[in-house]
């Protein structure tokens, strides 16, 4: 299904996801291949949760699960500090089979919070 007419909106739902970021990369919010919505991304913080270390963080916006592109790449989290990656007056949306990627330097220091509104016209 493509993604919606966001002129004829039939619910906005307001959600939120919280991830715990790994080496590995982990997915922090991802709008399915066939959900028939589109995501409006409105905030993406990280918090650096550990008390002594610096740790760094990239934030990926992957479509259809082949395109990736750094939304932030590498960038420091100092200890104790929170990074805003997305912020309301950016714009981005996660159509059916995009995603939001993110990868820590160390595990256990960075957490992400993503908040978006799911967009649906029927």
């Amino acid at each position: 299904m493509a993604a919606p007419n966001i002129v004829n909106v039939t619910t906005i739902t307001a959600k939120t996801d919280l991830k715990d970021l790994t080496t590995g990369g982990d997915t922090i919010t991802s709008n399915s291949a066939a959900s028939g919505a589109v995501y409006k991304i409105n905030s993406v913080v990280v918090s650096n949760i550990d008390g002594t270390n610096d740790a760094d963080v990239t934030i990926n916006f992957i479509r259809g699960g082949t395109t990736t592109v750094a939304l932030a790449s590498t960038i420091t989290v100092p200890a104790n500090s929170t990074l805003i990656v997305v912020s309301k007056d950016m714009g981005i949306y996660l159509e059916e089979d995009d995603l939001l990627q993110g990868i820590a330097s160390a595990d256990g220091d960075l957490q992400a919070v993503c908040s978006y509104e799911v967009i649906t016209d029927v």
